[in-house]
């Protein structure tokens, strides 16, 4: 039987740096990025309506791993900031730009609404589309661009039992404004609203402050700010592809109460007439939520297995079944261990991982042994567990594809996959019995979301790294002279999703790969050599005699390197690769392909 590694060449096989890295000066207020090297701190332009001092300080002091510099526009300005796009505010180049403004400046006629005035819920609605419109036209190469919900400009009661009355109430009409712009912002996939109410509940009866806003033109609290900042960060993160994927649990006390090998399963507190066991099952609800998000579980616990699976299987108040977890680990082995064989398992990085465990000595060695994990401590009542779950940012992501839907489901598929490599007498019978199947088809507004997703969050297996927004990736391919092509895998046993990118720049006699990525859930399958394959297809239909690809080194992106090194088709002069188009290709005799690329 193969030893398995230990965690020391776990460790060193997931963070190797790549051949050709050297180490070099760099700007003191560059930042580090494990994906992709030397950073530069995230670039915010903040428009608002009123004092946000409060706001940008906790910005810059919680902007995590690449900084955030804050350039604050004079308040008070936020339409005559969107009307002038010639303003010296919009000559300083921006990653990003918040637009915090009160109804009552975007929309006049909401003026009318707060003095209790008739008004025209037309011509109210016609203004918030004229304000959407403005936000839309904000230059692309702002990458994103983020609008709190309006709120009502000071803790009143409005029309008390009226206030929800159709053209009466301001809560009313706040509610149908921001539904309105959440529909104008619909298809720009860059502009993300937050919801600002939260904030303000968050915080309290003291949400408002009228001396802060008789002083500076304040009008929050700093809770409300603080609520504010962690969702904006939260946003950037999730756009750079940091959101959290995985979240790793422990067992005994943190997904039921007691320690189901001394008590048995029929007696763990789950459920029934007793607030521990709700609360333990109302946490498996908010569990079940982040699995429907996208987010993969899995278990690592100091359990016997059969003990453990059989609670879960068995027990008639387990809301999650086994099929909602990816992966687990349960034995008597070091957590840490576990942990990191279960990520590589699962083929992510380590700082994918969340792990959650309620006791104090397995977080404080899972942060000791393997510090790319995050940790954060559970509160010491169970009773707190789903509101504590509720409050984590770090699986935020600004949107969620069908893939990720079913990512649960796709890990499931490939357990059996690895099960009939087992069975299989080699590779190229396991590869036969899988009956592949490969489609390509051109980039289009239904792919779009996820192509944006894979290109962005692509390390290992990506030509050149680029990163693009959507609306950006699919100006690009739109261009003349330009082709994309997203390659979705299925086999007998499932669906693997959109996995693939290909892109083309025709070049006279000859075209350029400008992109080629492939998730790692299907490498080494002949994906790779069907994508090749596909755009050699549609190179040769315009008379193109050479194809070639630039590979552009980044920290995590070797194994694409090697793999256009291994094929013998291709030529390599340093970081060129070239393959001649006067012969045809053949895909993989196990593959079945199908080829949009003459659209």
């Amino acid at each position: 039987m193969k030893s398995l590694p230990s965690l020391s060449q776990i460790m060193s096989s997931t963070n190797k740096l790549p051949y050709g890295f050297s180490t070099r000066m760099v700007n003191p207020e560059t930042k580090y990025n494990a994906n992709s090297g030397p950073v530069q701190p995230l670039r915010i332009g903040l428009i608002s309506d009123f004092n946000v001092q409060n706001l940008v300080a906790l910005l810059q002091k919680d902007g995590g791993q690449s900084g955030v510099n804050v350039t604050l526009a004079p308040f008070g300005q936020a339409m005559s900031l969107l009307l002038d796009a010639k303003a010296d505010f919009w000559s300083v180049p921006h990653d990003a730009i918040i637009i915090w403004t009160e109804p009552d400046r975007a929309a006049p006629e909401f003026n009318r609404v707060l003095f209790f005035e008739e008004f025209s819920l037309d011509l109210l609605l016609d203004e918030v589309d004229s304000f959407a419109a403005l936000v839309n036209t904000i230059p692309e190469t702002i990458r994103t661009v983020i609008v709190p919900s309006w709120i009502a400009p000071q803790a009143e009661r409005g029309w008390g039992p009226l206030e929800l009355t159709n053209q009466v109430g301001i809560t009313n009409s706040l509610m149908r404004m921001n539904l309105r712009l959440a529909d104008a912002f619909k298809g720009n996939r860059r502009v993300v609203m937050l919801d600002a109410q939260r904030w303000l509940t968050a915080a309290g009866t003291g949400g408002f402050s009228p001396k802060l806003w008789y002083l500076s033109k304040t009008p929050f609290h700093q809770t409300v700010f603080k609520e504010a900042s962690a969702d904006m960060l939260a946003v950037f993160s999730g756009v750079q592809g940091r959101s959290k994927k995985v979240l790793i649990l422990d067992l005994d006390d943190t997904l039921w109460g007691g320690i189901v090998g001394e008590v048995g399963w029929e007696k763990v507190r789950l459920g029934g007439h007793d607030p521990i066991g709700e609360a333990f099952v109302d946490f498996q609800r908010s569990l079940k939520r982040l699995v429907n998000r996208g987010v993969l579980l899995a278990i690592a616990s100091k359990n016997e297995e059969t003990v453990a699976l059989e609670a879960i299987r068995r027990h008639p108040e387990m809301f999650l079944k086994l099929e909602d977890f990816a992966a687990w680990k349960i034995n008597w082995r070091d957590k840490a261990e576990n942990i990191a064989e279960l990520m590589l398992e699962l083929n992510l990085g380590l700082d994918s991982a969340v792990f959650l465990d309620d006791s104090a000595f397995e977080r404080g060695s899972i942060r000791e042994m393997l510090p790319q994990v995050f940790v954060p401590d559970m509160p010491a009542d169970p009773i707190q567990y789903p509101s504590f779950l509720g409050k984590l940012r770090c699986f935020d992501t600004p949107f969620v594809s069908r893939e990720d839907r079913t990512r649960t489901t796709l890990y499931r598929e490939d357990r059996l996959r690895t099960s009939l490599r087992t069975d299989a007498q080699s590779l190229g019978e396991w590869l036969e019995r899988l009956e592949l199947r490969v489609e390509a088809e051109l980039l289009t507004d239904g792919n779009l979301e996820r192509a944006a997703q894979l290109f962005n969050k692509t390390n290992q297996m990506n030509l050149s790294t680029r990163r693009l927004t959507a609306s950006e990736l699919l100006a690009w391919s739109y261009a003349e002279g330009h082709r994309l092509w997203t390659f979705r895998v299925t086999d007998k046993f499932g669906d693997y999703g959109l996995c693939g990118i290909a892109s083309l720049v025709h070049e006279g006699f000859r075209v350029r790969l400008l992109d080629f990525l492939l998730s790692c859930r299907v490498l080494g399958r002949g994906v790779e050599e069907t994508m090749i394959c596909a755009v050699a297809h549609h190179a040769r239909s315009l008379g193109c005699e050479e194809l070639y690809a630039e590979f552009v080194p980044s920290l995590k992106n070797q194994p694409c390197e090697k793999w256009f090194q291994n094929q013998p088709n291709f030529q390599r002069h340093e970081n060129v690769f070239q393959l001649s188009l006067l012969d045809a290709m053949g895909c993989p005799r196990h593959v079945s392909a199908s080829f949009g690329c003459d659209q």
